[in-house]
């Protein structure tokens, strides 16, 4: 029996790329359905200046709340969203239906010069608005100079085409899936940068009364990267994590064992810790890790 599936997704160039992908696996993994695509403007894409201190405004919410908004209604059948984007908790009626095997979740630098990080002359200027990425590339290079940046992937290049930007920080992932890859001058290394909890990931959302479209979504599913977003996104939780927190966190399974990197900024200062357990148990280590991070700051 045929049905039709209708994806909801923020309008931009990243966010369609994301939501084609997912319609792509879903067509790929079941006959005789329909899949449409529609798109929605959020308040994040409207608000491009949004003072990234505010703490009583959640920027996560300023990119999900009118695509859930639309699923709730009953408009759309699912919504795609980057799960770093995504708060801790979904609305009642909303769980998170499939997290398909994550894309690389690196950061990466593209420079004008062509040149690594490391060989930028003193007081380049970095654009990033990210405060995880801010303190590392500190750590990094203390002699550069960062400046803040808005916009999707398309618009920060051309940023740094044409304004007062040496280089520009961004995901890896959303560079390979809108095609533009090759302009990575630098993959850091996760010792060097560490990614955001989640990053690289997709969530697909639902109603949770949608059995036809969970069923669906189970066949996307990747249990794998189910475990590693799950212990990356409670590291997150307890450090409050968000765009203003400087925190990452990077799991990655081995054999039936879970590895849990994490580091925290705390008064311009680096804190890293990991661990390592059974991957059953991703969350509670993911707790370990954090209080072990905590006793470093603390001690």
């Amino acid at each position: 029996m045929q049905k039709k599936l209708i994806i909801g997704t923020r309008a931009s160039i990243l966010a369609v790329a994301q939501a084609e992908l997912t319609k792509k696996m879903l067509l790929d993994s079941c006959d005789n359905l329909e899949v449409e695509i529609k798109k929605i403007i959020t308040s994040g894409d409207k608000d491009q200046r949004t003072n990234w201190n505010k703490d009583n405004k959640s920027l996560k919410d300023m990119f999900v709340k009118e695509i859930e908004r639309a699923l709730l209604d009953g408009d759309i059948h699912l919504a795609v969203h980057s799960m770093k984007d995504m708060p801790a908790v979904s609305p009642v009626g909303l769980t998170i239906g499939a997290i398909p095997m994550r894309e690389d979740n690196r950061d990466i630098i593209i420079t004008n010069s062509g040149v690594p990080l490391e060989k930028l002359p003193a007081g380049s200027v970095i654009g990033t608005s990210s405060l995880r990425r801010v303190e590392s590339i500190k750590n990094l290079r203390p002699d550069l100079i960062i400046e803040p940046i808005r916009g999707n992937i398309h618009t920060r290049i051309e940023k740094l085409k044409n304004e007062n930007f040496d280089g520009i920080i961004l995901a890896y992932a959303g560079l390979k899936r809108v095609g533009l890859k090759e302009l990575a001058t630098e993959i850091f290394d996760v010792d060097k940068i560490m990614p955001a909890p989640a990053q690289g990931a997709l969530c697909i959302q639902c109603r949770e009364d949608d059995e036809f479209t969970l069923k669906l979504l189970d066949k996307i599913n990747h249990k794998e990267t189910v475990l590693v977003i799950d212990a990356e996104r409670e590291f997150s939780k307890i450090f409050d994590g968000g765009c203003t927190t400087p925190m990452g966190c990077y799991a990655t399974i081995e054999g039936e064992n879970i590895k849990i990197q994490g580091m925290y900024s705390y008064e311009n200062k680096i804190y890293k810790d990991e661990v390592f357990g059974n991957k059953k148990n991703g969350k509670e280590l993911a707790v370990k890790l954090a209080e072990m991070i905590r006793g470093q700051i603390n001690g």
